[in-house]
């Protein structure tokens, strides 16, 4: 399988890189370049024999980024990923356990609803663990699933973490089903990475003030209160069952603590010029700070390509005029809001990388074309 991070840069990049061009090529083309760059062995031996057309996938993708809620781009992601699979089911982790929430593609869809998958073993610990998606046989998913609902024609399966604020919120399963081997593994994982994105982007949304001072001089809300604010898609999903002492004592593996931490400027790590004023040339960072420099400046990218899609025409009229902020302001502040709930608290607030984002993708590196209005 190929290295988690990997493929996640692959992903980024490739995004970001669609997400500039055109409102009516973006869906087509974002699952042209992701299928494209994706290993091969991203996801170990799986068939997709019967798998759907690109069509389909495309469709799956506009299907998730309708839908408003986060039940309608969950509910979204199961029929799209039935697609593309036999069967699916989805399990919600809460309170160390993982509890079924829907269903397809089962001779009985209410038998997933409630059921207790056991995650200290096999393919859901291992996902659970690693928080990356893994092919494997039957025997590695817990059995009593497999007793409860059926076996699959095939042995092969898999499972997906969908991934909130870096942690797993809840597990896909997918399989060849009942009757036929039907399980396109890379067009299952890229509806689940597209859904884990899209629900994070929109309860961070949801979650800015509708009107903001970007530059205020009131701090921001503390990390922890934010954290505990942050929008959780499963929170009226209360298990009725009570978990198992081995799914009740998972503790994911510790780090090993041989690692040494690497220490690395803060322009080096984050990837902004020195010379701009953005960063402290002298500052240094551990790795794992050096990693959230990193998290923030793709998503400042990210929301400011959002803006840019979907704001194409004022984009346009705002360069010409070089009054894009005023044109924007709405978008530009509640994006600012966004950013600082995530990053204002941690390492990454010592540098505005979405200010430099403005600059330089909004702005293309003009500043006057923001306005007078945009704070310099």
């Amino acid at each position: 399988m190929a290295d988690k991070n990997e493929i996640e840069h692959i992903v980024e990049r490739v995004v970001t890189q669609v997400l500039q061009g055109h409102l009516s090529q973006l869906r087509e083309e974002l699952v042209r370049r992701v299928l494209q760059e994706l290993p091969q062995a991203s996801m170990e031996g799986a068939p997709d024999t019967n798998a759907a057309g690109p069509a389909d996938l495309l469709r799956g993708v506009a299907s998730i980024h309708a839908g408003t809620t986060q039940k309608e781009i969950l509910r979204a992601l199961l029929d799209n990923v039935s697609q593309h699979s036999g069967r699916t089911a989805l399990f919600v982790i809460k309170g160390g356990t993982a509890s079924g929430w829907q269903g397809r593609g089962f001779e009985d869809n209410d038998a997933v609803k409630e059921f207790a998958l056991d995650t200290s073993r096999g393919l859901p610990e291992r996902v659970l663990h690693e928080k990356t998606p893994f092919s494997g046989q039957v025997l590695d998913m817990d059995p009593r699933f497999v007793d409860h609902v059926g076996s699959p024609a095939e042995d092969q399966i898999v499972m997906l973490p969908l991934l909130l604020k870096d942690k797993v919120a809840a597990l896909v399963y997918a399989d060849g089903g009942q009757e036929m081997n039907r399980l396109d593994t890379a067009s299952v994982e890229l509806l689940v990475v597209a859904t884990s994105a899209w629900l994070e982007l929109t309860s961070l949304r949801k979650q800015a003030p509708k009107e903001t001072t970007p530059y205020a001089d009131t701090a921001p809300p503390a990390t922890a209160q934010a954290a505990a604010n942050f929008n959780d898609p499963f929170a009226a999903h209360a298990p009725t069952h009570t978990a198992t002492a081995s799914a009740a004592s998972y503790q994911p593996a510790p780090v090993a603590e041989a690692a040494q931490t690497e220490v690395v400027s803060v322009a080096a790590a984050a990837g902004v010029d020195q010379g701009s004023g953005n960063s402290p040339a002298s500052a240094t960072l551990s790795e794992e700070d050096a990693d959230i420099h990193r998290k923030a400046q793709r998503f400042a990218r990210l929301l400011v390509d959002e803006i840019k899609l979907y704001n194409q025409a004022k984009v346009a009229e705002g360069r010409k005029n070089k009054d894009l902020y005023d044109r924007l302001k709405e978008d530009i502040d509640k994006s600012r809001a966004t950013f600082k709930k995530r990053y204002g608290n941690t390492a990454a607030a010592s540098v505005d990388y979405l200010q430099a984002e403005l600059v330089r993708s909004l702005a293309e590196d003009d500043i006057t074309v923001m306005g007078a209005n945009f704070r310099r």
